[in-house]
């Protein structure tokens, strides 16, 4: 059984207790733990959310060209979190037996596969079919990877890490809208195919390639890394040992954490703020091509300028949440501003105002994309060992089923009133909850956050 107690416990601890590393030795090692992991593990989430959301761009030619409804589109573009519901636990698991680079591996590859096969379908059944199965190959990879990160970094060197990992989702949507509508409109009509076809094919080689990489490239625990040094090795067992006892007792059972009132509200949370996310994601563009901007170069990099507000909300907040060690208030402003952002959105558009839509969506970007790497640092205050292993995938997975919800509403509301604003208010008061439940039962524990220790 792979176990993360391997981390700790095949690393000489006691060697080191008897040579203390010094603040300056450790941030050394963890500066080149965090070099060597993160770049790469950013990459595989970049590609994942191009490969998730392309469907986005894809559908203002790609609905026309098949005759399908925006129902057709939203309930296609929300299956995707049926199948992450159902396999993100699984595979979370798998992660935790079987290590990092083999489980990342089979991610990649089958997300990348099923993303080049959606450049042929014809029907709605084929649609729902291929997007449950990308959603059923993704599970696992977020809730995986901070897992993972939990292996090498202490919380007090996680948080920045973490936030730059989490904030490729809006950097691939900041470089994916004018990439889209560059292959879009220069692939259009060769070999026969529309421009949405070519950009599913072009888009899912490099997660198949990058797939292949990471089992080459990943090493599962700091005790198999042959890059670490023994030394750096005990600096590693040293700060996670002393996190450990900082954090005192947690919840270890996983059933028993699923009948803690505090876990359930966790899901609540971040399923408030899941539901704002999705509405920017998958019908970000749309929205913005009601309002009069139908050139598809001119929307990409509108879409990009939005959904750059949301990577500097994430780097941002993570960075300044780290610098305070405060996750509450970060988390809770950042939601209720992607909340506001959202109502304006509503507002504006029912006037036609094409900069205060742009400007609206911009600052729902970079509140409700800015909430949530930060949100991310509260479950380990609860949860260890299986619990965490499996609670953090649970959260996940139960939580992402409003990116089912969410895009379904908006299709249905938009098809019988013939507006987005009716939804939009709708999602936006969802996720206002998110601000108002964490400030009402995530209560302040500055014992979650590890100190170094001299």
């Amino acid at each position: 059984m792979y176990e993360s107690e391997e981390t700790m416990s095949s690393i000489p601890v006691s060697a080191a207790r008897s040579d203390v590393s010094t603040v300056q030795e450790r941030d050394i090692t963890f500066g080149r733990i965090i070099w060597r992991l993160i770049p790469f593990l950013t990459l595989i989430w970049f590609l994942a959310w191009v490969d998730r959301v392309n469907v986005g761009f894809a559908k203002l030619t790609m609905m026309s060209d098949l005759q399908w409804s925006d129902a057709v589109y939203g309930a296609g573009a929300g299956i995707f979190f049926i199948g992450y519901f159902f396999f993100e636990v699984p595979s979370n698991l798998l992660l935790h037996k079987f290590g990092a680079k083999k489980t990342i591996m089979r991610i990649t590859i089958g997300w990348g596969v099923t993303g080049i096969l959606m450049a042929w379908v014809q029907t709605p059944l084929q649609f729902y079919v291929l997007r449950f199965l990308m959603g059923a190959f993704e599970a696992g990879l977020q809730p995986g990877v901070i897992l993972y990160l939990t292996y090498w970094l202490p919380a007090h060197r996680r948080g920045k890490a973490l936030a730059f990992f989490v904030s490729a989702s809006a950097l691939s949507l900041m470089l994916g809208s004018p990439i889209a509508a560059y292959l879009m409109e220069t692939f259009h009509g060769v070999a026969n195919h529309a421009g949405w076809q070519w950009l599913f094919i072009i888009e899912g080689i490099p997660s198949v390639l990058a797939g292949i990489a990471a089992y080459f490239l990943l090493s599962d625990t700091p005790a198999k890394a042959p890059w670490l040094s023994a030394r750096e090795k005990q600096h590693v067992a040293e700060e996670l040992k002393a996190e450990e006892a900082s954090l005192g007792q947690r919840e270890h059972s996983f059933w028993a954490s699923m009948r803690n009132p505090r876990v359930l509200m966790l899901i609540l949370i971040f399923f408030c703020i899941v539901a704002g996310n999705s509405t920017l994601v998958f019908y970000g563009p749309s929205i913005v091509k009601s309002v009069g901007i139908t050139d598809l170069k001119t929307l990409g990099w509108v879409m990009s300028v939005i959904y750059a507000c949301g990577w500097i909300g994430m780097v941002g907040n993570g960075w300044l949440s780290d610098r305070k060690k405060e996750v509450r208030w970060h988390t809770a402003i950042a939601a209720a501003m992607g909340a506001v952002g959202l109502v304006l959105t509503a507002l504006f558009l029912q006037q036609g105002n094409v900069a205060g839509v742009v400007a609206s969506l911009a600052l729902s970007s970079l509140g409700t994309m800015g909430s949530i790497p930060v949100y991310w640092q509260i479950p380990n205050r609860f949860l260890s060992a299986t619990a965490l292993v499996v609670g953090l995938a649970v959260i996940n997975s139960a939580a992402n089923l409003a990116g089912y919800f969410s895009p379904q509403l908006l299709g249905l509301l938009k098809s019988s009133s013939g507006s987005y604003a009716p939804g939009l208010l709708i999602i936006a008061a969802v996720e206002f909850c998110a601000a108002i439940l964490v400030l009402l039962f995530v209560k302040r524990d500055s014992a979650g956050v590890a100190k170094q220790h001299p």
